[in-house]
């Protein structure tokens, strides 16, 4: 079928940490975890802008972006950066959360169009079955 999506490649993801929060053992430990299970990742690095991961979401075709937040800032930074990606045309980038926050800033999030909100505690299995299930259930960009 002309134009149709490879369903075997491989999954795309672009991990961020954005604003002040200097503290990256955790987004680290995540990539790690991502890669270790066949996924292609992407870093950008500490104290990056909402628009620089979505600008680079958007220039690496990427399926997932990550952003991991530890300052306390995801109720200005998350909707921020869903209004960019409406902006540039890339709602389909499912946008992930990770951090330290409130239970019940993360069911605000989602409300707000965060596609899922991975706490501190959770598991490296449990976020690489939540990337998965996720893209399998919206389909390779």
């Amino acid at each position: 079928m002309v134009g149709a999506k490879d369903s075997t490649r491989i999954i795309r993801v672009l991990i961020a940490k954005v604003g002040l929060d200097g503290h990256d053992r955790g987004v680290k430990i995540v990539a790690r975890c991502l890669r270790d299970a066949g996924m292609e990742v992407i870093y950008t690095g500490l104290h990056r802008t909402p628009e620089e991961v979505v600008n680079s979401a958007v220039q690496e075709d990427v399926d997932v972006l990550g952003v991991s937040l530890l300052s306390g800032a995801h109720m200005t930074i998350f909707p921020k950066i869903v209004k960019l990606l409406k902006a540039s045309e890339a709602e389909d980038i499912l946008l992930l959360g990770g951090g330290v926050m409130s239970e019940g800033d993360a069911k605000a999030l989602k409300t707000m169009g965060v596609s899922e909100v991975l706490l501190q505690d959770t598991s490296p299995d449990v976020i690489v079955e939540t990337v998965r299930r996720l893209v399998a259930e919206r389909g390779l960009r």
